[in-house]
């Protein structure tokens, strides 16, 4: 597979030249600074792939060309916003840049409750505590009958929560759940907006009445108008799963679990519709087996994402090491490695490490602790492809 990396653009504090001497061969990224449902123009893209490329990389894939909320659940102007993402894909397809990772979860890109969870080795993490989820929910956006969603057990805690959290770790969680982790993707939060509560509540309400059902009919809309420029340029689109795999705030989600997949790409059954597969969003669902989904669904993979998490009984999760956890990385390299080897993928939310402090990196996406997660991986790529060298001298690939 093609070892990518998340870059954030020319503002990046990591630089491209950094990523070149720790084996980088390709970048994911995207034009940050557009709006969302704005046109990618060619002149754009085409100015952003040669700054790429004058570092001795590529530009291998988009994460992501963003799916405007109005599309998602179905609004008067989706229909436009779905002409200006087809003329974005266009453009995409002339500049050579075919790749598109995307998502279609209603509001929230991705939760966690904390950014920086301890470890005993004085490294952090990201970590999602459902009990004080749910008190975000029930005390914080007050969201009527939030407390049908969760346990006697969870809303105890959220009780004791209520009476010993800080108004100073009211604020943090805030910040981790609707600002922190969003805004800097082309969220519909951004840092220094005045009352991101107020404006996370009214997203909310445009999803009132929207099922799970309703929500797939419009992906399913969405598809069959963005394939025939799909077809026609060779764009690859790849859905990434949920995160986490699980409904949220009364909000649907489609993208979970096998039956989840296959519906959508058998609800659109064409080549350019795919999936990209998180290991990590899907082994925070116990409901999910990573290397069986992998092997299923390899020759529909578009891009792959590596991580891995550990789910504990109360239903919280943190990331896991990379060659631990229910992600089974090495198994599932061992069958895209076998089953579709030309894929880009990149290591996702590596560890924060001492030396990574202070260094104003997003969320998840520091430099030392994903380095360490690419070269863990690395190695484990090159002993499988070690291993199939074996085997075919007996004939057999393994």
């Amino acid at each position: 597979m093609e070892k990518t990396w998340r870059w954030f653009g020319k503002k990046d504090k990591i630089k491209l030249e950094m990523l070149r001497q720790i084996g980088v061969e390709g970048i994911v990224s995207a034009l940050h600074d557009i709006p969302n449902g704005e046109i990618w123009t060619l002149e754009a893209i085409n100015d952003y792939k040669s700054y790429i490329e004058d570092s001795g990389l590529r530009w291998s894939v988009v994460e992501s060309l963003p799916v405007s909320e109005s599309i998602k659940y179905g609004g008067e102007d989706r229909d436009l916003l779905i002409e200006n993402y087809c003329k974005s894909l266009e453009n995409l397809g002339k500049a050579g840049v075919t790749t598109v990772c995307y998502n279609f979860m209603p509001v929230l890109d991705w939760a966690r409750t904390d950014l920086y969870y301890p470890w005993e080795d004085g490294s952090s993490s990201l970590y999602f505590d459902k009990a004080k989820f749910a008190y975000f929910e029930i005390h914080i956006l007050e969201r009527k009958g939030a407390e049908k969603d969760y346990s006697s057990e969870i809303l105890k805690k959220v009780e004791q929560l209520k009476s010993t959290l800080t108004e100073e770790e009211k604020h943090l969680l805030i910040d981790s759940i609707i600002v922190k982790t969003q805004g800097f993707v082309n969220g519909n939060i951004k840092e220094g907006d005045q009352n991101p509560v107020a404006i996370f509540k009214s997203l909310l309400a445009l999803y009132d009445g929207i099922d799970k059902e309703q929500l797939r009919q419009n992906m399913k809309y969405f598809l069959e108008k963005i394939m025939p420029i799909c077809e026609e340029w060779n764009i690859q689109m790849g859905v990434h799963p949920d995160d986490p795999p699980f409904s949220l705030l009364g909000l649907p989600r489609i993208v979970t679990c096998e039956e989840d997949i296959d519906w959508f790409l058998n609800a659109v059954d064409n080549p350019h519709n795919g999936l990209t597969f998180c290991t990590g969003s899907l082994s925070a669902g116990l409901q999910n087996d990573v290397p069986k989904l992998a092997q299923k669904y390899a020759s529909r993979t578009r891009f792959v994402h590596l991580r891995s998490t550990n789910v504990f009984e109360n239903g919280d999760f943190i990331e896991a090491h990379h060659l631990g956890g229910r992600g089974k990385l090495i198994d599932v390299i061992r069958i895209f490695e076998k089953e579709n080897p030309a894929l880009p993928m990149r290591i996702d939310h590596g560890r924060l490490l001492t030396d990574d402090i202070d260094k104003g990196y997003n969320p998840g996406y520091s430099f030392l602790g994903r380095m360490l997660a690419l070269g863990q991986i690395e190695g484990v790529m090159a002993a499988v492809q070690n291993e199939m060298k074996i085997d075919t001298t007996y004939g057999e690939v393994s």
